[in-house]
């Protein structure tokens, strides 16, 4: 479902799990040690890091490889380029993001249900690796830097996009969600992600107050209409 590129995606040797990944025969003489899963594990994680940190410009081959802890070399055994690595990156923070959000909504009923398990899971990621919500930061800029990067990933948008579609659309056979209100609802939804990646990701605590303010003025317990 979230798959990460689109186009031709020319990585050398799996590196993740799903329908996102993609193969070719491997090379000759490739050492034993690179086909390793811990060694697959360190490539996405160290290169999630520092993408994170560094965004895709500024991240060099050579840093992408000691980051993992392997030559430049061993690193495009398993991938064509940087760009081809950061396609990868991006899918299995999909993998490990959307799984979860998947799990955490599957566990509600209602849209509001759904939404708050959804921001708990978001916030649960962050506290459990961090790098993720910086890399996912990154990228919303990367993207309108980079036309390339931009291109690889519009599949991915689109797969995202289709998850909070059928987000809203529960509200909508529960009769949480106006029909004609739809279009604004997801476009809430969205900004409460965005806001809570970048505005405050670097701060747990913050994030779990403002997470819980989300739901409270959604439920009516922090905000009442008045008349004017």
């Amino acid at each position: 479902m979230f798959s990460a590129a689109s186009g031709p995606c020319v990585v050398r040797h799996t590196l993740i799990v799903g329908t996102s990944e993609t193969t070719a025969p491997r090379r000759r003489g490739r050492p034993p040690d690179t086909d390793s899963a811990a060694t697959r594990t360190a490539i996405l994680d160290g290169a999630r890091r520092l993408f994170g940190e560094r965004g895709y410009g500024a991240a060099t081959n050579k840093d992408l490889a000691a980051a993992a802890g392997v030559t430049t070399g061993a690193l495009y055994h398993y991938v064509e380029s940087k760009l081809d690595l950061y396609v990868v990156v991006h899918a299995d923070m999909q993998v490990q993001i959307y799984s979860q959000f998947q799990r955490a909504e599957a566990s509600e009923r209602t849209f509001l249900g759904k939404l708050s398990a959804v921001l708990d899971a978001a916030q649960q990621i962050n506290v459990d690796d961090p790098s993720l919500a910086k890399f996912v930061g990154v990228v919303r800029a990367d993207v309108r830097r980079y036309p390339e990067v931009a291109e690889r990933l519009a599949v991915a948008d689109a797969a995202r996009e289709d998850f909070f579609v059928n987000l809203v659309e529960v509200g909508v056979s529960t009769g949480e969600v106006r029909r004609a209100d739809v279009p604004a609802v997801r476009e809430f939804v969205r900004v409460i992600l965005v806001g809570l990646i970048e505005g405050t990701s670097d701060a747990p605590d913050r994030q779990r107050r403002a997470i819980d303010s989300i739901m409270g003025v959604l439920r009516g317990q922090l905000v009442r209409p008045v008349d004017d």
